[in-house]
């Protein structure tokens, strides 16, 4: 059993340290940059949390210069297997009104200014391009468990919701308000994305729930969204929502999420795309010439299938003719001794003639996985 350890990512007005029965504090390095603040652990319920305001702890961060990566690297870091948050929201549909709780399932993009992945290429990143699944971006058992807890505890909850994420931080104008209700979207931010699909890259259970503060400009007869409204609504519904969080941290709990989180994994492994094809047994293919220590180009003389996919074998003048994973026939200095390598391929403009390879040794690195 996978043990279970909770995120919680605090949005405006929720940035409560008494959440937890005791407390500790500590940063964070990551590849990334410091997070948005500190990050305080502790229990609840005798299950441990960590508790990043997203913000920073006096709110002094704009949507658009919040370090989501470094945030969600950061949780994964302390061992977090589920990150829970907290945002308010403008509502964009009449029957959800200020004060009512949305369990959000989908988002709309709308940002335009932020890093959506920690695939990005650069140096001491995890290596290669990440095209994840995004049809389901929440965990959909994580979000069940927070709709359950407001409607114990009798807070007013739509059970699905639409939001879509602007960059602000300006608010909305009439007519993009209209457009987005037109589009089906029920609620509307400005920190949801891309903090839920980064949550997915790293693997873990992402949920939240959004709190209506206001109608955002849409509404004829209605007063226009400010600062002042949204946190008075916040602030008054503060307490309902930090109650949801601890009856959701001890529901999670409870529950063996192993299967569920190893599943998360398998989703980001099968989806990298890196041009570097892992090698399963590179010392069983006497074949494969590698020139050492660093890497190398070369011709090989020709291609079996295509490179892109898993299905290579070795050339037929291969000294050894049993297929492995990847193979091909680089005219080159001959090493049996190889280690764990990867290799990369550039293929030639014409499709007659050789495609260059880059051998090369993997130094891959991801943030700890338990």
């Amino acid at each position: 059993m996978t043990p279970v350890k909770i995120g919680i990512i605090g949005g405006s007005g929720l940035n409560n340290p008494d959440l937890f029965e005791v407390t500790s504090e500590s940063p964070q390095d990551t590849p990334y940059g410091p997070p948005s603040d500190i990050l305080r652990e502790g229990l609840i319920g005798g299950v441990p949390c960590v508790l990043l305001a997203r913000h920073g702890r006096k709110h002094t961060i704009m949507p658009t210069k919040v370090n989501y990566r470094a945030n969600l690297w950061a949780l994964k870091e302390r061992g977090c297997t589920h990150v829970l948050v907290s945002t308010a929201c403008g509502s964009l549909q009449e029957n959800i009104h200020p004060g009512d709780f949305v369990i959000l399932d989908q988002f709309i993009d709308r940002t335009t200014k932020r890093s959506q992945t920690f695939y990005d290429g650069e140096e001491g990143h995890p290596p290669g391009i990440l095209h994840l699944p995004m049809g389901t971006p929440f965990c959909s058992d994580t979000t069940t468990h927070l709709k359950e807890c407001c409607e114990a505890l009798g807070y007013t909850v739509h059970p699905t919701g639409t939001v879509v994420t602007i960059e602000g931080p300006r608010f909305s104008s009439k007519a993009e308000s209209r457009m987005f209700r037109q589009w089906g979207a029920d609620v509307i931010n400005m920190t949801t994305v891309p903090e839920v699909v980064l949550a997915r890259e790293l693997g873990m259970c992402y949920a939240a729930i959004a709190m209506a503060t206001d109608y955002d400009s849409w509404r004829e007869g209605h007063e226009a969204v400010t600062v002042e409204a949204v946190m008075a609504t916040f602030r008054s519904n503060a307490e309902k929502a930090i109650n949801v969080l601890k009856m959701a941290v001890a529901k999670i709990a409870a529950e063996d999420w192993s299967q569920r989180i190893s599943a998360l994994k398998s989703s980001v492994d099968s989806n990298i795309m890196s041009g570097k094809v892992r090698f399963a047994s590179l010392h069983n293919c006497s074949s494969i010439h590698a020139a050492l220590p660093n890497m190398m180009e070369s011709k090989a003389s020709s291609v079996i299938n295509s490179p892109l996919t898993d299905s290579l074998h070795c050339l037929p003048h291969c000294h050894n003719s049993t297929p492995i994973t990847t193979c091909t026939h680089i005219q080159t200095q001959h090493k049996k001794d190889a280690k764990d390598f990867s290799i990369s391929h550039n293929l030639a403009q014409s499709s007659d003639k050789p495609a260059i390879w880059k051998l090369e040794e993997r130094h891959p690195t991801s943030p700890k996985q338990d």
